[in-house]
C-alpha cells in the first residue's frame, strides 16, 4: 500500500523500476512515475493518504480475423498501455470509481439490478462484475478508486474490457485474497459487458487482458474454452497501430454478413457453425456448393479454414521465438483478409484507407508484417516493425494519417494485476 513517502520516492524504488520496464518497456520510468504520482495525489485529496495501485492493459488481435463467431481459433495479446487505479477499501458497501475526465460512478452493492437505462455506462460494468461475483459465491465489498488511462480510443484495443477486468482484480485482491483465477475474471467481465452494459461480445478481449502475453483461445466449445497464455519473446519487434480513418456507424450489416455467410455455408452441411464442418468435406462439395451459396461466402469459408491453421502456426512461432515464421503467418493472414474475407474496405468505398495503409506500409523499410486489425472495413491496421527502423515508419504513417492516429506499443506479458 502506498503513502506519501512511498510515492515521493517512487522513481528510486527498484521494484517499481522493474515493473515499469516489464509493463511499459524501456525509457518509460520518468513518465510512469509522474503518472502514478498524479493519480495518487488526486486520490489522496478525496479519499485518504493510503492507496493500493492496480494496472489493467489494453489488447490487440494478433491473428484469427473473424474466426471466433464460427467457433474458430484466435491469438490476442495484452499491450503496453493501461488503465491504472489508486484504490482504498471502504466499509459502506458502495463502489466509487472516479476516472480522470469523467463524472464519478457510484454503485450501491445492495442494488445490483439490471437497468437498461444504464446500457453503455461505466456504472453498468461495475454492477455487472459485482453481480457475477455475488451470483458465483465470490466476495464483494466497497472501495473508492481513482483511475486514469492511456488506452487510446478508436484503435480497437478494448478500453471497456480493460476497465471491467480492472474492477475484477480490485475485488479479487481486496476481498478474495487474490485467489480468483484469470479465466473467471475474464468471464465475469464478459458477463458485465454483455448482460449489464448491453453490448453482445465474445470472450476474446477480456481473456487477453486478464491473461497477459499472447493468448491462444480455441472457441470450439464455448462452454469450455481452450485458453493458453504464451510469453512474447520478440524483443526486436515493435508493434504499430494506425487508425487509417473511416466511419464504422453504417457498417453493421457488412460485419454481420461475414458471420452469416460463413453460417450459410455451414448450413449446407447440416451445421450451425463452420467449425463443425470438415475442411475436406467443404472442398469436396464445391461443385454443388457454388450453386447454393454465393462465391463470396465460399471465399470467406476458405479464409476461416486457413486462418485457424495460421493461428496454430503463429502460436507455435511465438513459443519457439521464430520471428520469421510468425511474420510469415501474419502477412498470410493479412492477404487472406484482403482477398478472401474481403473486409479491408466497405462496398462502394473509393477512399480505401485500410488498403492505403497496408500497401504504404509494405513499401517502408523495416516493416516485417502488416494486416488489418479487428473487424475491418474501416479503422485500424497493425504492423510489426524492426525496432531499429520504427521511427522512420512512424514518421511516414503520421505524415499521411495524422500524428494522433499512429501508436507504438509492445506486448505485455502481465495481465491485469496489483502493482503495489
Amino acid at each position: 500500500m502506498a503513502d506519501k513517502k512511498f510515492i515521493a520516492e517512487l522513481a528510486n524504488n527498484e521494484d517499481f523500476q522493474a515493473k515499469v520496464k516489464r509493463f511499459y518497456g524501456e525509457g518509460k520510468l520518468a513518465y510512469q512515475a509522474d503518472r502514478y504520482k498524479q493519480i495518487y495525489d488526486m486520490h489522496c485529496a478525496k479519499y485518504g493518504e493510503n492507496g493500493i495501485f492496480f494496472s489493467s492493459p489494453g489488447r490487440i488481435e494478433v491473428c484469427g480475423n473473424h474466426t471466433d463467431h464460427n467457433n474458430g481459433k484466435v491469438l490476442c495479446a495484452s499491450i503496453t498501455v493501461d488503465t491504472i487505479a489508486c484504490v482504498t477499501p471502504t466499509s459502506d458497501n458502495k463502489v466509487i470509481v472516479d476516472s480522470v475526465g469523467f463524472t464519478p460512478v457510484c454503485v450501491d452493492l445492495d442494488n445490483l439490478y439490471i437497468d437498461e437505462k444504464e446500457y453503455g455506462n461505466s456504472s453498468a460494468l461495475v454492477k455487472g462484475v459485482c453481480a457475477y461475483f455475488k451470483q458465483n459465491g465470490l466476495k464483494i465489498g466497497g472501495f473508492c478508486a481513482t483511475t486514469t488511462s492511456d488506452v487510446f480510443r478508436g484503435a480497437g484495443v478494448s478500453s471497456s474490457a480493460c476497465f471491467e477486468v480492472l474492477i475484477c482484480e480490485i475485488l479479487n485482491d481486496l476481498y478474495n485474497g487474490g485467489t480468483i483465477d484469470k479465466v473467471t475474471k475474464a468471464k465475469a467481465s464478459h458477463y458485465a459487458e454483455s448482460v449489464y452494459f448491453g453490448k453482445p461480445c465474445g470472450l476474446l478481449d477480456q481473456s487477453a487482458i486478464a491473461l497477459g502475453g499472447i493468448s491462444y483461445i480455441d472457441f470450439k466449445s464455448t462452454k469450455n474454452l481452450k485458453i493458453q497464455s504464451i510469453d512474447w519473446n520478440f524483443e526486436d519487434l515493435n508493434i504499430v497501430l494506425t487508425n487509417t480513418g473511416g466511419d464504422h456507424c453504417d457498417l453493421t450489416n457488412q460485419y454481420a454478413d461475414i458471420r452469416l455467410e460463413m453460417e450459410a455455408v455451414a448450413k449446407q452441411f447440416g451445421a450451425k457453425k463452420l467449425r463443425k464442418v470438415k475442411e475436406e468435406d467443404f472442398y469436396a462439395a464445391l461443385p454443388e456448393l457454388q450453386n447454393k451459396v454465393s462465391g463470396r461466402a465460399i471465399l470467406r469459408a476458405m479464409h476461416f479454414f486457413d486462418e485457424n491453421k495460421r493461428v496454430d502456426s503463429c502460436a507455435k512461432a511465438v513459443k519457439n521465438g521464430n520471428e520469421k515464421k510468425f511474420c510469415q503467418a501474419i502477412n498470410e493472414s493479412g492477404q487472406s483478409s484482403y482477398l478472401m474475407l474481403q473486409n479491408c474496405y466497405p462496398l462502394g468505398d473509393t477512399a480505401q484507407r485500410i488498403p492505403l495503409g497496408i500497401n504504404l506500409s509494405k513499401k517502408i523499410d523495416g516493416v516485417k508484417a502488416v494486416r488489418v486489425h479487428g473487424g475491418g472495413f474501416a479503422g485500424t491496421i497493425i504492423a510489426y516493425v524492426d525496432k531499429a527502423k520504427c521511427d522512420g515508419y512512424v514518421n511516414v504513417m503520421k505524415s499521411v494519417f495524422g500524428d494522433d492516429n499512429v501508436f507504438v506499443i509492445g506486448v505485455r506479458n502481465d495481465g491485469t494485476c496489483r502493482v503495489f
